[in-house]
């Protein structure tokens, strides 16, 4: 199972990465994962799920695999990814 969220954006680019940063915190206090920077990617990570957070100048992006046995958390994750991009960058 794969998630793949893209969301144009108006803010700057610190802006956008404090967002993103805050939503991997979400996901890690909602789902248990652990969660890193590298570059222009935040990764995250716990069994069964690895993703990634792209912020660019205009484009704020996620993707994520989801192994089998958590494919039902798939619409769950999605809602949340999607209700947290709305509440931040509408």
């Amino acid at each position: 199972m794969a998630i793949d969220i893209q969301r144009p954006h108006n803010k700057t680019q610190d802006q956008a990465w404090t967002i993103a940063s805050d939503l991997a915190r979400d996901l890690a206090e909602r789902f248990g994962v652990d969660y890193g920077i590298e570059g222009n990617h935040l990764h995250f990570e716990r069994p069964g799920v690895a993703g990634t957070i792209e912020v660019d100048a205009t484009i704020i992006r996620v993707t994520a695999r989801l192994n089998f046995l958590l494919g039902y958390l798939e619409p769950k994750i999605i809602d949340e990814i999607n209700k947290y991009l709305d509440d931040h960058f509408d």
